[in-house]
């Protein structure tokens, strides 16, 4: 029981909560409402999934909002200059693995900590961001097919919820499946040991920081194509919750790691009581506390279990 409860307690915790936003939450368990939950989930997932790379192999992301509003203003900027939008998409692709590169590259080659290498970065591209749009966001007339990307359905479903489901069962496939997946996990959880048996260690984590880079570019087209507007910080939001997100899911299936299926259930989790407290008509403040708290008991949390498989 004990077992069951160390992997999956979290995520039972995650549908108790649910099952009460479901009674007492007016609307809260409408079709309509339900796919905005979702629609919501997949900007976060889909970060927090690049972030989960990232900490796969003990490596610290702290610019993925920041690189991702870079790259939704180089893609909003390139549209409204009148570049064709797939163009500007692989541009927005193309700034999101080049910071992601970037870091990776700094960490490894010139031994400069994650934190604050990315702390830099995070700064760089937020000023870049506000030199390229003078602060004021791109909004106005958009190409109906680069708005299909954020905005359309399939078979009733909307098409962002796809985007979502693919980024996340890629990434568990990768971290799970491959042998690249088993080499960053070996990398992050005994660097020297790994390196020792032969992985290329420092390639491994450049590859994670990068991944983190490629999934903020593809949540940086879908948010522009969403919003239908392209603006310095509009991913800002999602530093806290996609680092909430990935340390909501190391307590749940894999604790104390780091885990694709316990990412996404941690997004899941976070949208859900976002939602359920505007519904339920909580201050605006109170998502900010439960966040916190959220971030401080899953660290804790992780740190116990992690304690208790070393002794």
């Amino acid at each position: 029981m004990k077992a069951v409860i160390g992997k999956y307690g979290t995520a039972l915790a995650g549908l108790a909560v649910l099952i009460v936003l479901v009674i007492f939450a007016r609307n809260f368990a409408s079709v309509a409402n339900l796919t905005n939950v979702l629609k919501q989930t997949s900007f976060l997932a889909i970060l927090a999934v690049g972030f989960t790379f990232a900490l796969i192999t003990s490596e610290l992301d702290l610019s993925f909002a920041n690189i991702c509003s870079l790259a939704a203003v180089v893609c909003g900027g390139m549209i409204h200059g009148g570049i064709a939008w797939p163009l500007a998409v692989l541009a927005a692709l193309a700034v999101g693995t080049a910071g992601g590169l970037l870091n990776g590259l700094i960490v490894t080659r010139a031994k400069v900590p994650s934190l604050i290498t990315t702390l830099g970065t995070a700064s760089v591209a937020n000023g870049i961001a506000f030199m390229l749009t003078g602060g004021v966001a791109f909004v106005g007339r958009w190409d109906a097919g680069f708005l299909a990307l954020g905005r359309s359905s399939i078979a009733g479903v909307p098409v962002l919820i796809f985007f979502m489901a693919a980024v996340v069962a890629l990434g568990w496939l990768v971290s799970r499946q491959t042998r690249m997946g088993r080499h960053m996990q070996a990398t992050g959880e005994a660097e020297e040991a790994a390196r020792r048996a032969g992985i290329a260690t420092r390639r491994m984590k450049v590859i994670g920081l990068s991944l983190s880079g490629i999934t903020a570019g593809i949540a940086a087209v879908l948010l522009v194509a969403s919003l239908s507007s392209a603006a310095p910080q509009m991913a800002g939001d999602y530093l806290l919750n996609g680092i909430a997100a990935v340390l909501l899911g190391m307590t749940m299936y894999d604790p104390g790691r780091p885990n694709i299926a316990g990412t996404f259930t941690g997004a899941l989790i976070i949208a859900v009581l976002g939602n359920g407290l505007v519904l339920l008509g909580a201050p605006y403040y109170l998502q900010d506390i439960v966040l916190g708290v959220i971030v401080i008991g899953s660290v804790s949390l992780s740190a116990s279990v992690l304690k208790k498989a070393a002794l």
